[in-house]
C-alpha cells in the first residue's frame, strides 16, 4: 500500500493549499523547537548537575548529527517519497521528547545525564533525515517567484509565536520554582511535555501538505550524485562561503549568553528582555528582506545584512573596557536590535540560496552537501572555543589612548580583550572573509550595489506599515496566484525602469535634473 503518494501535477489549488499547511507546520515546528532547545534544554540540563563538557557536548550534537543525511540521500532517492519519510522521521523524533520529560522521574542525576546524551543523539539523527527530505520537498513544491517573501512570513510568524511561548514558559518555570516543595527539574519536565505535543500534532500540517513527484536521474549511484555538486563551481563556491559563515557565528554565538550572565554580570530577566527585542526586530525586519531577496537576489541581502550581523560580534568588546560603564546597555540595546534585523535577513537569505541554486531533480543531494558542510563547521566551531576560551582566560591586550600635560592626566580606553572577546574579534574577521567568498557565488538577479542601496533605503520607508493592523495583516497574505504575482512583479520591474530612465535623463542633462 503506497502511503501518502506523491502527485503528478499539482493545481493551483492544491499549490495554494499545501503553502498555507507549510505556514502552520512552521508554526507548530517552531513553538516545538523552542519549548525543548535552547535556554530551557540547558537549564534542565544544570538542573541535573551537567558539567561545562556535557554542555559544550549537548551544543555540537544537532550539528554534527546532520551528517546522517548522507545515508538520508539514498533512502530519499530510493523511496522517492519524501513527504511519508518526513511525516515518519517527525513523528518519532518528537515523540522522543515525551521519554525526555519522564527522565526526572525514572532516572537519578547522573543516569539522566547520560540517558539525555542518548536522547539528544537519537532525535537530531533522526530529525537530520527529516530535514533532508523536507527541504527537497519544498524547494520543488514553493514557486521560485515567492520563495523569499513566503518564507520571510513563514519565520516571521513563527517567531512571534517562539516570543510569547518563551515568556510563558519562562513565567511558568518561575511560579512552579517559587515553591520550595517542588523539583525544579519537573517544571521542565511539563515544558518538554508541551512541547512534545504541540510537534506530534503539527505532523497533521505535514500529512496534508501535496508533495510532487520527484524527477530522479536513472542509473546514477549516490556517490556520483554528490560528485555532481561537488563539480559544479558556483556551488562549490557557496558551499564555502556558508562554511565559513556556519564556523565564524558558531565560534561567537554560544559564548553571547555566558558573557552578558559572567562578564556584565547581568540579571538573566535582562538577558531575557534583550533577546526578546533582538526576536522582535526580526519579525519586523523579516517582509523587508523577503522582498528585496525576490525582487533583487539573496546575495544583495547578505551583502547587508552579514556585515551588520559581523559588527554587533565586534561591538561587544567594546560593553566592557575594562568594567561596565554608563554607555553598556545602551549599546547592548542597540547591538541587539541591529542583531535581530540581520540576523532574520542573514538566516532568510542563506536558506533562499541554497534552495535557489540546488537544480530540481537533484536538490536532495545538492541541499545535504550544503548540510553536511555546515553542519561539521558549526560542531566543530564550538568545540575549538570551548578548548581555547579557559587559556584566553588569562590573556588581555589592551590599547589605550593616554594624555598628559602640566596638571593633567588621563587614559581613555579604546580596546580591551579578554576572555570571550577573543572570539568575537576571531568570528568578525572570519566571517569577513566568509563575505569575500560570497563574490565568487553566482545567483540570478544579483545587482549592483549603486542599485540596491537606494532600494532597500526606499523600502525601509514602508516598514512603517509594520506598526499597524495592517502591517500584520500583511503578513497573514500569500500572495501564491500566479496572475497576482505576475502583475506585482510587472508594476516593481515598470517603477524600476521609470526610476533608471529618470535617473539616465538627469545625468544626461544636468540643469533639468537640478
Amino acid at each position: 500500500m503506497n502511503l501518502l503518494p506523491p502527485s503528478q501535477e499539482l493545481t493551483q489549488d492544491e499549490v495554494e493549499q499545501g503553502l498555507s499547511n507549510i505556514i502552520f507546520d512552521g508554526l507548530t515546528t517552531h513553538a516545538f523547537v523552542t519549548l525543548t532547545s535552547g535556554i530551557f534544554l540547558i537549564a534542565f540540563a544544570l538542573e541535573l548537575g551537567a558539567s561545562n563538557i556535557v554542555i559544550g557536548l549537548l551544543a555540537a550534537i544537532p550539528p554534527l548529527t546532520e551528517l546522517i543525511q548522507i545515508p538520508a540521500v539514498g533512502l530519499i532517492e530510493r523511496v522517492r517519497n519524501r513527504r511519508l519519510i518526513t511525516v515518519i522521521a517527525s513523528f518519532l523524533s518528537r515523540g522522543l521528547w515525551l521519554v525526555v520529560a519522564l527522565i526526572p522521574f525514572l532516572f537519578s542525576k547522573q543516569a539522566g545525564i547520560y540517558c539525555l546524551i542518548f536522547l539528544l543523539i537519537l532525535y537530531s539523527c533522526i530529525s537530520s533525515v527529516k530535514h533532508c527530505g523536507w527541504k527537497s520537498w519544498m524547494r520543488d513544491l514553493i514557486p521560485d517567484e515567492i520563495l523569499g517573501m513566503f518564507f520571510s512570513r513563514r519565520m516571521a510568524l513563527s517567531f512571534a509565536l517562539a516570543t510569547v511561548l518563551s515568556l510563558g514558559a519562562s513565567y511558568f518555570l518561575d511560579i512552579w520554582q517559587s515553591n520550595s516543595l517542588r523539583e525544579p527539574s519537573h517544571g521542565y519536565s511539563l515544558i518538554f511535555l508541551g512541547g512534545s505535543l504541540i510537534g506530534l500534532a503539527g505532523t497533521y500540517f505535514l500529512i496534508r501538505t501535496p508533495e510532487p513527484q520527484m524527477i530522479v536521474k536513472n542509473s546514477v549511484p549516490l556517490t556520483s550524485r554528490f560528485s555532481v555538486w561537488f563539480a559544479d563551481t558556483n556551488f562549490r563556491n557557496l558551499i564555502i562561503f556558508l562554511s565559513l559563515w556556519s564556523f565564524a557565528v558558531n565560534l561567537a554565538a554560544p559564548f553571547v549568553t555566558v558573557y552578558l550572565l559572567k562578564r556584565l554580570s547581568l540579571d538573566i530577566t535582562v538577558v531575557i528582555l534583550l533577546a526578546i527585542i533582538s526576536q522582535v526586530c526580526s519579525i519586523v525586519s523579516l517582509p523587508l528582506w523577503g522582498s528585496i531577496a525576490d525582487r533583487f537576489s539573496n546575495k544583495s541581502v547578505l551583502h547587508v545584512a552579514g556585515p551588520l550581523f559581523l559588527l554587533c560580534f565586534l561591538a561587544l568588546t567594546f560593553t566592557n573596557l575594562p568594567d561596565p560603564h554608563a554607555f553598556t546597555m545602551p549599546l547592548l540595546v542597540i547591538v541587539h536590535i541591529i542583531m535581530g534585523v540581520s540576523m532574520a535577513g542573514v538566516t532568510l537569505a542563506a536558506g533562499n540560496i541554497g534552495l535557489k541554486l540546488a537544480p530540481k531533480g537533484s536538490a536532495t543531494s545538492y541541499l545535504a552537501g550544503i548540510s553536511i558542510f555546515t553542519a561539521l563547521t558549526a560542531g566543530i566551531a564550538p568545540v575549538i572555543g570551548g578548548f581555547f576560551v579557559d587559556h584566553l582566560a588569562e590573556c588581555e591586550l589592551t590599547w589605550n589612548l593616554i594624555w598628559k600635560s602640566p596638571g593633567i592626566q588621563f587614559t581613555i580606553p579604546t580596546l580591551y580583550l579578554i576572555h570571550w572577546d577573543y572570539f568575537f574579534v576571531f568570528a568578525f574577521l572570519i566571517g569577513l572573509y566568509s563575505l569575500h567568498r560570497l563574490s565568487y557565488v553566482q545567483e540570478q538577479g544579483d545587482v549592483d550595489e549603486p542599485i540596491f542601496i537606494p532600494s532597500l533605503i526606499a523600502y525601509g520607508k514602508d516598514m512603517r506599515n509594520f506598526s499597524t493592523a495592517g502591517g500584520i495583516r500583511n503578513l497573514l497574505r500569500f500572495p501564491v496566484n500566479g496572475i497576482d504575482i505576475q502583475s506585482d512583479n510587472t508594476s516593481r520591474e515598470c517603477r524600476l525602469a521609470r526610476a533608471a530612465q529618470k535617473y539616465g535623463d538627469e545625468k544626461s542633462n544636468p540643469e533639468e535634473g537640478r
